[in-house]
């Protein structure tokens, strides 16, 4: 049955992702195309495509067991010169994405793994890019604003092509109304 790629992550909502999205295309970042926006839960993992049926339980069941919380993001950041990533910050609902994230990779699991760095929620707006283009992500964006109401993660498989398709979403419970609703005015982009 061979391997797939598989990531899970929490979809930046409307009109903030398709607005992020837009942005980091502009910065010459052709990767975006392919990337929904997100803040990742669990980077890339090549798994066994015969266990999709366990990890689709195991993603259940976390889901089944969580709450929907706020979610804010504010101003940029950067791994540089340890990787060559800009990204919007998570300034609210870091402690909750870092709950997920770690349940999600239970040593128990269908999903445990190690990271290569320690887990920092963010959202990326250049990966990989001139630096002179990094440079200007982070200062175009250092005043974006953007929050909501996360109700759930997402399941997505990367294809061939390194597009990354949506496959499952995992709504917490009780699943609020007002899932990726914004709580706030519409951010700016520079």
């Amino acid at each position: 049955m061979g391997t797939v790629t598989l990531g899970v992550s929490i979809a930046v909502p409307e009109p903030y992702g398709s607005r992020l999205q837009r942005a980091r295309l502009g910065f010459g970042d052709a990767a975006a195309a392919g990337i929904p926006t997100h803040v990742t839960l669990l980077p890339p993992t090549e798994v066994d495509a015969a266990l999709r049926p366990a990890i689709e339980e195991h993603l259940a069941a976390v889901a089944a067991t969580e709450r929907p919380f706020p979610m804010r993001l504010s101003g940029t950041g950067t791994f540089r010169p340890l990787s060559p990533v800009v990204f919007v910050r998570v300034v609210e609902g870091s402690a909750a994405c870092g709950r997920l994230q770690e349940r999600l990779r239970d040593p128990a699991g269908p999903l445990a793994r190690e990271l290569l760095f320690p887990y920092h929620p963010h959202v990326t707006v250049a990966h990989g890019i001139a630096e002179e283009a990094m440079d200007r992500a982070s200062v175009e964006l250092a005043g974006y604003q953007a929050a909501w109401r996360v109700a759930g993660f997402a399941l997505y498989e990367q294809d061939a092509d390194a597009v990354w398709a949506l496959r499952r979403e995992f709504l917490f419970a009780p699943a609020a109304s007002s899932a990726g609703r914004p709580l706030g005015p519409p951010p700016r982009v520079a």
